[in-house]
């Protein structure tokens, strides 16, 4: 069974690396959508304009199949590689990490560049609270009222979450179910007479 949960980090924050008078300032963002990543980063090019570069590499989705990287203008594979692959050491999803380097004069090599951008994304990365959330399915289901009785029966014993009712001749229950235990409490619900049920989405 694939797993039902998930590791991201709980807030944004920031990290420092520096070497031979660079500096590589790192920031750590939570992201769900990808449309949330240009602003973040326009922002950050504002704030530091006198940076030289600012690479990046993010991860979006449970599944961790949203991904990118990017090196700013560093020799390919210096940069964005290098951050990325702290964060799946890590293995964090939602999340942005940039590095915005201060040039200090001194040109630090292919070798160089590698270890200050992956040392900048571990810094900020040992800022961070670094969380397990769990993934939901979310069901509508309908059923009559005389079989409320029985459906709250269900819903109390599995302990899940609701939300969104309604209670007339016709009754209307949005309910939150953990992944792996959706099969079977679906299952379970649908043997009451007359309740269906209409997956919503999982978050």
């Amino acid at each position: 069974m694939a797993s039902d949960t998930y590791k991201t980090i709980k807030s944004s924050s920031t990290g420092l690396f520096k070497d031979r008078g660079s500096r590589f300032v790192s920031f750590a963002f939570c992201v769900t959508d990808i449309d949330q990543i240009k602003p973040i980063i326009d922002k950050i090019r504002k704030d530091h304009h006198e940076a030289r570069h600012h690479c990046f590499a993010f991860m979006i989705g449970a599944d961790r199949l949203i991904w990118r990287t990017n090196d700013d203008g560093e020799p390919s594979g210096t940069a964005g590689k290098p951050i990325l692959g702290q964060i799946n050491s890590h293995s964090l999803t939602n999340i942005l990490i940039v590095v915005s380097r201060y040039f200090g004069g001194t040109l630090l090599g292919v070798p160089g560049l590698i270890n200050a951008y992956k040392s900048a994304a571990l810094s900020v990365l040992e800022n961070c609270d670094i969380i397990e959330l769990t993934l939901h399915e979310i069901h509508e289901i309908n059923f009559p009222y005389e079989n409320l009785n029985v459906v709250m029966k269900i819903l109390k014993e599995e302990a899940i979450d609701q939300s969104d009712q309604e209670f007339d001749l016709e009754c209307r229950i949005r309910i939150s179910i953990r992944v792996s235990s959706s099969e079977r409490i679906i299952t379970r619900l649908s043997r009451i007479t007359g309740l269906t049920h209409l997956y919503i989405e999982t978050r």
